[in-house]
């Protein structure tokens, strides 16, 4: 069916008094809209579903939702009456509709018989996959976007590891999500009903309570080991990381915190903020207006769903430095790993996690401490997906991390966390300020231990169908046509993940490997319109490791924007 097709369609079944209706009809002489709303559905990937609002089979709305309810609804029963039994925990973050789509999901499940689990207002995506495991639920669902801009929503699919499906699982979801017919093949219970009948449960706030408990148990030092009184500045960027973040803060005796007024509450539209993902510096504007009033040491700030989490720290000028996911990583590993080994908790067997995509210098950190550095393909799916590996083989885990400011600190909480890394950077703070040292002494340290590198993680965004397109052309031109050089450097190897590597299933990922350690990837995201790239060089100081990773960088951009 063409996308002229499919959205006459949609006109001749909706009702004209729908929203989607006025929307569509709005429209009607926008070929080019039209084109963009119908051309494909909103893929349903192991990411689950992400797409801007709006009518149409590639926007996220009530009846693309409602779909993929039903889909997962339908294989969940065929597991088995157990399987209903144990039923589906349901959380949102503050996007529009996002409270909508939550209750909708949970009235879909509760019409085919489906216990559903659903908070009372917005939560961490953490928080979701911590209860998945402790309530013993079958699934969960997540209607949220991250970090995207304010036109998006996404709904994020786990299974009963507490983990994000894996590839498996979200191929069956996928078969009967696409058997459903959108508009006559959903049912939904009235959820006032379907509450007063046990079919959906309220959760209560005890699991707030539960959550930060696991969280402040992995705390490392404490006491007087810690300077308590390090001032602190954190902005939740008007998402859900606001009441856990602080109370966190508050449990733990941190007595020289301040929270972004501005941004402290939930804003769908992120009116303080434009684009609300904490990797983007444009982010800690207001934060570092309130940490030069307060003279803070350390900024922190989490995304809308309060799983991603970056940092600045402070510089000697008065000035404040912004710390990539990788360098955040850094820290984060050598403390967990010289913090545990002081304290006597550091185990023989410890493992660590990190995506193919992020630096090897904390493969050199951990091997230096005798602990085993995995890797996995991107997503904390894949990063706790290897958690039930390492405890059948009598591994412990300790850390996993990607660039993209997504940290997991618990075995318990299956996703990438900015509460727990905000804890734990916190107090990596307050006990290296309690020895006199700042969290920049700490980074240039271990620079000067391990090696001087560089890291760049740069994207071209391209959107649309032409944009699509073209990431593809781009992939498939430069797998076509691999360079025997770059910058003067040799390609020592190269790695395609497209048909699988070792135990990782196949990923669009392409690695080079440069005669003098450097490395580079490149790989189309999985959830916005870009295709991605990460540079990696070692050198003998850090500006010369800037340098030769600039020269790699532009030759790369140069060679992949001939790709038309």
């Amino acid at each position: 069916m063409s996308y002229m097709d499919e959205y006459k369609k949609w006109i001749s079944e909706l009702d004209e008094a729908d929203p989607l209706y006025e929307e569509l009809i709005g429209i009607e002489e926008d070929k080019a809209d039209i084109e963009d709303r119908f051309y494909r559905d909103l893929g349903f990937g192991t990411a689950g579903l992400r797409g801007k609002t709006g009518a149409g089979t590639n926007r996220m709305n009530r009846l693309t939702v409602g779909r993929a309810t039903q889909g997962i609804a339908d294989l969940i029963r065929e597991e088995g009456e157990e399987a209903c039994g144990r039923g589906v925990v349901i959380a949102h973050d503050p996007r529009h509709f996002s409270r909508e789509f939550s209750k909708l999901t949970a009235c879909i499940l509760a019409a085919n018989g489906i216990r559903a689990y659903i908070f009372d207002d917005l939560r961490p995506t953490p928080q979701l996959a911590y209860v998945i495991r402790q309530l013993g639920a079958i699934s969960g669902i997540n209607i949220t976007a991250s970090h995207n801009p304010k036109e998006y929503n996404g709904y994020k699919a786990y299974w009963s590891d507490g983990c994000q499906v894996s590839a498996d699982i979200a191929e069956k979801m996928t078969e009967r999500i696409l058997a459903v017919d959108m508009f006559h093949g959903v049912n939904a219970a009235d959820y006032d009903l379907a509450v007063s009948d046990g079919l959906i449960t309220v959760l209560s706030h005890e699991w707030d309570r539960k959550y930060l408990d696991e969280i402040e148990s992995l705390s490392i030092h404490g006491g007087e080991e810690l300077d308590l009184s390090i001032p602190v500045v954190y902005t939740p960027l008007n998402g859900a990381g606001h009441i856990p973040f602080t109370t966190m803060l508050t449990d733990l005796g941190y007595t020289n915190w301040h929270e972004v007024e501005e941004q402290s509450m939930p804003d769908p539209d992120f009116t303080t903020v434009g684009y609300p993902n904490p990797e983007d510096t444009k982010a800690f504007a207001l934060a570092e207006k309130l940490g030069k009033k307060t003279g803070a040491e350390l900024l922190m700030a989490t995304d809308p769903d309060a799983d991603r989490f970056a940092v600045e720290i402070a510089k000697p000028d008065g000035d404040y430095l912004p710390l990539n996911g990788n360098q955040t990583g850094y820290i984060l590993v050598n403390y967990v790993l010289e913090g545990r080994k002081s304290a006597g908790t550091l185990p023989e067997n410890g493992a660590m996690v990190k995506s193919i995509v992020t630096s090897s210098l904390s493969t050199i950190i951990a091997e230096s401490y005798g602990v085993k550095m995995y890797e996995t393909l991107t997503g904390f799916k894949n990063i706790c997906g290897k958690i039930p590996f390492l405890e059948e083989n009598g591994m412990q885990y300790l850390f996993g991390y990607e660039e993209s400011v997504g940290y997991a600190l618990s075995a318990n909480i299956r996703d990438k966390d900015g509460i727990s890394a905000g804890m734990l950077l916190a107090e990596a703070a307050a006990y290296y300020k309690n020895q006199g040292k700042t969290l920049l002494d700490v980074l240039t340290g271990i620079y000067e231990k391990y090696g001087y590198f560089a890291e760049d993680e740069p994207n071209i965004v391209l959107e649309g169908i032409e944009g699509a397109e073209r990431i593809g052309r781009m992939m498939a031109v430069t797998r076509a046509e691999l360079p025997a050089d770059v910058a003067g450097l040799k390609v020592d190897r190269v790695i395609d993940y497209k048909d699988g590597y070792e135990d990782m299933p196949p990923s669009d990922v392409l690695r080079f490997f440069l005669e003098d350690g450097s490395w580079f990837a490149v790989r189309p995201s999985g959830t916005e319109p870009k295709i991605k790239f990460y540079f990696y060089s070692k050198a003998d100081t850090r500006e010369a490791a800037l340098e030769k990773n600039e020269r790699i960088r532009n030759e790369v951009f140069n060679r992949i924007g001939e790709i038309e």
